[in-house]
């Protein structure tokens, strides 16, 4: 059988990987898919790096559109990243009936209703498992090897950059800013890192899963997103004090008043295995119902790793190809028809505990005041932690920190907590609050 002619838009990192695994690995792939796959146009406004990567025999150009038209081509690659342009080809390539295959998190997170419900009007297939966690097959997994279960639960450490960072502020008790520019230097962080460090990536690719995994339209607007740069190295050091860890997860959870979705830094216990995930690497805890706790671990970027998915989705597509499309895996899961209106719960409505680090004035009465705001709201406390003044600044401090771990409460209640506390004179500095998970 003739093999199925794929274009791939965009030659950088993810692009020359996949280029590169599927000409080295091309027969067991073509044993896999039952007929060859065979990237034979490649675009790129860098020529010339397009050439050096594909040599002779790929046509290359620099209009991505000559692809999109080209009639020969039955796969489409996405490589391009970002908002703009990349949504202009992709809906242009449904248009002309030609699957898509994308890594682009942010696109989907975005713009993915639209993009679904013209693949679907179109009978053609958008796949984006280099969309989540690069190599872990986390979304074939939601979609189809959990689809048997009620799924209660997701929390995901999906950003390796602010993993990479955490894991260094643990172990070299720095603070974010000198590991931030660590980073830099050793390639983990761009040189512009905000989308990392602000969590907006984690919270691009949170959406999505929240998304499979509960049969709701994407909706990355209403996710709450914070990320890792308040964070110092001495909150890092009181967790590990106390059992935790700190690492930033995107968490999605059904609970009876709608679904969570959200993006922070979390004290995870020491126990999970999930905490002692280190350096880059990214994992994925699925709770459901029927199957109890799952993890799944893996390199979550990089060039071949991220390749491996994108090269499994293109199987995928080689071997439905000819497949009715209503007898295909839904993009999301769920039937288009039967995809749910859950209400997704502002961060005011939702129920966690916290860990709070109070810098105050080392006087008698300070930690009534702070435990009865608490109290008089309803928080009750599940541990206290003081230091002694000289540990925080030396041999006569009159500063010290108090540290509160406590049991779950509303959202709203804890901020109300929180400004009452902040405005005691005796509270010194802007209180740090960390939301703990205990993935149970």
């Amino acid at each position: 059988m003739k093999p199925i002619q794929v274009g791939l838009l965009g030659t950088g990192v993810v692009g020359s990987g996949t280029f590169n695994v599927l000409r080295r690995n091309q027969e067991e792939i073509k044993r896999r898919a039952g007929r060859g796959i065979e990237i034979s146009m490649v675009a790129d406004l860098d020529t010339a790096r397009a050439l050096a990567l594909v040599g002779s025999g790929v046509k290359v150009t620099s209009d991505a559109r000559e692809v999109i038209a080209n009639p020969d081509i039955d796969i489409v690659i996405e490589l391009i990243g970002g908002y703009g342009i990349a949504r202009t080809l992709v809906l242009e390539a449904i248009a002309a009936g030609k699957h898509v295959v994308t890594a682009n998190k942010a696109l989907l997170a975005v713009h993915g209703t639209e993009i679904f419900a013209a693949a679907s009007a179109k009978g053609v297939i958008v796949a984006f498992e280099a969309a989540v966690a690069g190599g872990i097959p986390i979304i074939k997994a939601l979609r189809e090897g959990l689809t048997a279960n009620r799924i209660q639960w997701i929390a995901g450490i999906i950003n390796g950059t602010t993993n990479f960072i955490l894991s260094e502020m643990r172990d070299k008790g720095l603070d974010f800013d000198v590991v931030l520019k660590e980073a830099q230097r050793l390639g983990y962080a761009e040189a512009d890192p905000t989308f990392d460090i602000e969590g907006v990536d984690a919270a691009h690719k949170a959406t999505i899963m929240c998304s499979i995994a509960f049969g709701i339209p994407v909706q990355f607007e209403k996710a709450y997103v914070e990320g890792i740069t308040r964070l110092g190295a001495a909150d890092i050091k009181y967790a590990e004090q106390l059992g935790y860890r700190i690492k930033l997860l995107g968490i999605t959870k059904r609970t009876d008043k709608g679904i969570e979705l959200r993006v922070h830094p979390s004290l995870v216990p020491t126990r999970r295995l999930i905490a002692n995930v280190e350096g880059a690497m990214n994992a994925v805890m699925v709770q459901g119902d029927a199957v109890g706790t799952t993890l799944y671990y893996g390199k979550g970027a990089g060039s071949e790793p991220t390749a491996s998915a994108v090269i499994a989705d293109l199987v995928d597509i080689t071997r439905l190809h000819t497949a009715d499309p209503l007898n295909r895996v839904p993009h999301l899961a769920f039937q288009p028809n039967a995809m749910s209106d859950l209400h997704v719960l502002p961060m005011s409505e939702v129920v966690t505990s916290y860990y709070l680090r109070l810098r105050v004035a080392d006087e008698a009465g300070v930690l009534a005041k702070v435990t009865g705001i608490l109290a008089a709201l309803g928080i009750s406390i599940d541990a206290i932690l003081q230091r002694e003044a000289d540990e925080v600044g030396g041999e006569g401090a009159t500063q010290t920190d108090l540290i509160i771990l406590t049991h779950d409460c509303v959202e709203s209640e804890m901020n109300a907590a929180l400004a009452q506390m902040q405005a005691l004179p005796t509270v010194l500095a802007p209180i740090t609050r960390i939301r703990k998970e205990e993935l149970a």
